[in-house]
């Protein structure tokens, strides 16, 4: 059984989490036009490599940042979001 560490609740079986996606900047919105906006939502850069990613553990509502590797799935760290200087992970 796949387990992932939730930074409130420790070790957890994979099937109480969910994926919310890579953490990427936003752009900021008093700036941005509607082609950087349609970029930033609907394209990825889907290079395999170290990503920051979002995920939820389900029956506790926490949400926090995984460091997973996804060629490999092997997830580095995990933290809450502001509890770390965020890091650019390079692709």
């Amino acid at each position: 059984m796949k387990l992932m560490t939730c930074p409130i609740n420790g070790q957890r079986p994979i099937s109480e989490f969910f994926y919310g996606g890579e953490l990427r900047p936003m752009p900021d919105p008093a700036t941005a036009d509607d082609a950087t906006w349609a970029d930033y939502i609907f394209n990825q850069n889907n290079v395999p490599g170290l990503k920051q990613e979002w995920w939820c553990h389900t029956p506790s509502n926490t949400w926090f940042i995984a460091e997973r590797h996804t060629l490999t799935d092997e997830i580095q760290r995990t933290y809450l979001y502001g509890s770390q200087v965020l890091e650019e992970v390079s692709p």
